[in-house]
């Protein structure tokens, strides 16, 4: 018998209780068992948003632990390099860990078996040798201009770059798990795995001896992020293997590439919007500022990860009824406006409550950051107001105008943050990302309805029926 939520609530509960549940539970089903693309969906968004609940919750731990062992200026340096090098290595893929999430469903759809099997070998090899070979001009770079860098940060720099080529290879792997919808191979070794085992090697460095400094620090998670990334390849590879028969492979690189860089863009834009905040205020302030501002920042993940989980669910379905079924897409796309909205909500709630105590356990002068979240956190829930609008117009063949959208939504961001950080510091720069995130918004979700007649904004009622445009 089909496992459901009915029939466990009949089994468990008394007769009346699970009377007054059925409707309830009956819509649980409807959403989550449902065996067909919906389902499938949801099952995805759940088990994502399950796992960013619980690395949030780990990597909140390993950063207060981080901060308190090495003080606020090691711990700044710390985050400043990590941020760099996250943005570095997610960007240095060219977009393909997005566009196999477009191309796999789309082969499998259309039974391209050799086009199948030629994406998933061209990307890995395309992404270990355009990461590795950013990775050593980067290295070459900060050598030539290490007097121009302060001296602080140019070891850490110097270490964190060898993360660069694991860190694309991991998010390409992470897109061909979501492209299969296998959530958990997906994220579990970025979102779990990765952050435990550097707060476990941090660990054994202490207990050897070791300074707990921001050198240390680093690496810690090159040890790490190698460990994990080569776990996951074996394991994706693995996996892939067993579902695809043997056969011919057909590698169109040119075609996949003029595909994948207007990609690379988006996703380029949106780390560096992602994270530029911190990026300005490391440029501008001290290590002590960035280790304040990143600790809001990630109390403020708590709310982020519902974006994300979503995000990761829809993704692949968003490719699969762009070439399927039109009409499915804009439901579908309106459906999944309110999984991100109203979670997000009640994640933001949350964090307004608790986010002064969560603060001050990173340390003395941390809670200097919490007025900074009622800020970021409008900014954040404008965003969730719109849904996954940039995965919507990325996989259904629309990322040109996305990455424009993105780019404009950049140069806002740093234009502000030039203005506003020198003179008003930590709330500068918030107010710089907050106006962003808001731009952004309204610019994704006006481009979703101008080019595919779909309304993305969680309050307004969908259009009459039309084709797209």
């Amino acid at each position: 018998m089909r496992f459901s939520a009915a029939t466990t609530a009949e089994r468990l509960l008394p007769e009346r209780l699970a009377l007054r549940l059925r409707p309830f539970v009956h819509r649980i089903d409807a959403v989550v068992f449902d065996p067909g693309e919906r389902g499938a969906a949801s099952r995805m968004s759940l088990i994502a948003f399950a796992i960013r609940v619980v690395s949030a919750a780990i990597a909140f731990v390993s950063q207060v632990l981080l901060a308190r062992w090495m003080g606020s200026f090691e711990y700044g340096i710390f985050v400043l390099v990590w941020t760099t090098m996250t943005i570095a290595g997610s960007i240095s893929g060219f977009g393909f860990h997005t566009t196999v999430i477009r191309f796999i469903p789309e082969f499998r759809e259309k039974k391209m078996m050799a086009e199948l099997r030629g994406v998933l070998l061209a990307s890995r090899l395309f992404v270990i040798f355009v990461s590795t070979a950013i990775m050593l001009v980067a290295m070459l770079a900060l050598w030539l201009l290490s007097d121009r860098v302060e001296p602080y940060y140019v070891v850490p720099f110097m270490l964190g770059m060898f993360c660069l080529p694991m860190v694309a290879l991991s998010d390409l792997l992470q897109g061909m798990a979501r492209a299969h919808s296998w959530a958990i191979a997906a994220l579990a070794p970025t979102y779990l795995t990765r952050p435990i085992l550097i707060l476990v090697f941090m660990v054994l460095a202490i207990a050897l001896g070791y300074p707990a400094n921001a050198t240390v620090a680093i690496c810690a998670t090159v040890l790490a992020t190698y460990a994990t990334t080569l776990a996951q390849l074996i394991s994706i590879t693995a996996h892939v293997d067993r579902k695809l028969p043997p056969g011919p492979r057909k590698i169109r690189l040119k075609a996949w590439l003029a595909v994948s860089l207007p990609i690379f863009l988006v996703e380029s834009f949106f780390y560096l919007l992602t994270n530029a905040d911190v990026l300005m205020v490391g440029m501008y302030m001290q290590p002590d500022d960035v280790a304040v501002y990143f600790a809001t920042v990630k109390t403020l993940a708590l709310v982020h990860f519902v974006y994300f989980a979503v995000k990761a669910g829809a993704a692949q379905r968003y490719a699969q009824f762009t070439h399927s079924d039109r009409a499915r897409l804009a439901e579908f796309a309106r459906e999944t406006v309110s999984w991100t909205f109203w979670p997000s909500v009640l994640m933001a709630v949350v964090v307004l409550v608790l986010g002064e105590p969560m603060l001050a356990l990173f340390g003395p002068g941390f809670e200097a950051g919490y007025p900074l979240l009622f800020l970021l956190v409008a900014g954040v829930v404008a965003r969730a107001s719109v849904g996954p609008c940039e995965s919507l117009l990325t996989m259904s063949g629309h990322q040109n105008v996305c990455a424009l959208v993105y780019g404009l939504t950049l140069v806002l961001n740093i234009g502000l943050s030039v203005l506003l950080i020198p003179s008003f510091g930590l709330w500068g720069a918030a107010t710089a990302t907050a106006t962003s995130i808001v731009f952004e918004a309204a610019a994704l979700s006006f481009t979703a309805w101008r080019k595919l007649g779909i309304v993305m904004v969680v309050f307004m009622p969908p259009p009459a029926a039309k084709g797209a445009r």
